[in-house]
């Protein structure tokens, strides 16, 4: 089989019943559809080991928003977008106003595709500094926020993990809030879905780069994980269009003919090496594919999901008080 990569658990969910379509549901995992007009909010929650497990995700909460088309392009939709998401942080965020919030805005700001957290963390309202030099300025139901952008192994040297562990381990903040950029298994799903998950993050797991995970167990203090799918593997799109135009091929060849019997026998094993062979590069590196038009693409992403933390964080400003904080 091809070894699909995708961090949305979403997928892991749909990827795991079409392999074991006889199996009705998947013990451990339970679901919850909810809708906001035309915005659909899937809970999925990883109740045990077993579900666990089954899908390759860690036990906890992962809540999907699935963006309306077009989104990207209307700020009124943008607006009602980053209104849900401020509503599905306000629940998992469990901590009184007065608890410091550390925003850590994950990847590499030099590659547009892996840009959405450190674009998220440039529109984050910063607060903490403020609340101890201007304690006087500042309204007491202002929450301590501050951020940082850690950078990626490749430009620094460092484990992402270490230096968050770092600033964690000096500034000591009540919640951590991770924002990424994800991969996804579907085409459809690519800058379209925003994921929410109280399990933490393993950055750069959905490109085949695992690196220390940024979790409660290894930080010490609870982490909520953002991301958004901006890039899918080439494989699984050629694996995709190959299994649709076979199935195609079958279904308008005639029954008994030997082209139908050889289109029955295809090999998987052989059709997912000669799909490998046909994508990899010269030096056989792995293809990502990302949309045209990312970089327009991700600063609207940045500013749903910036305006989604804001809100929440500070739940007795409004938006308009928030942006003229922001000014």
């Amino acid at each position: 089989m091809i070894n699909i990569r995708t961090d949305l658990v979403l997928e892991a969910r749909e990827i795991y019943k079409e392999s074991h379509k006889n199996e009705p549901d998947i013990d451990g995992i339970e679901i919850v559809e909810e809708s906001e007009n035309d915005i659909k909010v899937t809970t999925i929650k990883v109740k045990n080991q077993e579900g666990a497990e089954k899908i390759g995700k860690p036990k906890g909460n992962y809540i999907t928003i699935d963006i309306p088309k077009f989104t990207a392009y209307d700020g009124e939709t943008m607006d009602r977008v980053s209104v849900v998401l401020a509503e599905i942080l306000e629940r998992l965020i469990i901590i009184d106003t007065e608890k410091t919030v550390l925003v850590v805005g994950l990847g590499n700001w030099q590659v547009t595709p892996d840009a959405l957290g450190p674009k998220v963390t440039e529109k984050i309202m910063i607060t903490r500094h403020l609340k101890t030099i201007m304690p006087d300025v500042i309204d007491d139901s202002v929450r301590p926020v501050c951020s940082v952008e850690p950078g990626v192994l490749g430009i620094t040297g460092i484990e992402t993990a270490e230096i968050i562990k770092g600033v964690v381990e000096k500034i000591k903040p009540d919640l951590v809030i991770c924002i990424d950029a994800l991969a996804a298994r579907r085409v459809e799903r690519v800058n379209s879905t925003i994921q929410i998950g109280d399990t933490g993050i393993s950055p750069g797991a959905g490109v085949g780069n695992n690196r220390k995970q940024i979790n409660e167990e290894n930080l010490g203090v609870k982490v909520i994980a953002i991301g958004v799918p901006t890039v899918v593997d080439a494989v699984t799109i050629t694996n995709d269009t190959i299994d649709l135009v076979v199935d195609s091929l079958i279904k308008n060849t005639s029954n008994g003919t030997e082209f139908y019997k050889m289109l029955k026998s295809l090999d998987k094993n052989e059709k997912e090496n000669l799909i490998k062979e046909v994508t990899a590069s010269k030096n056989n590196t792995d293809m990502i594919v990302t949309p045209k038009d990312i970089d327009l693409i991700i600063n609207s992403l940045s500013k749903i999901i910036a305006n989604g933390i804001n809100m929440a964080l500070q739940p007795n400003m409004n938006m308009e008080e928030i942006n003229k904080f922001m000014g």
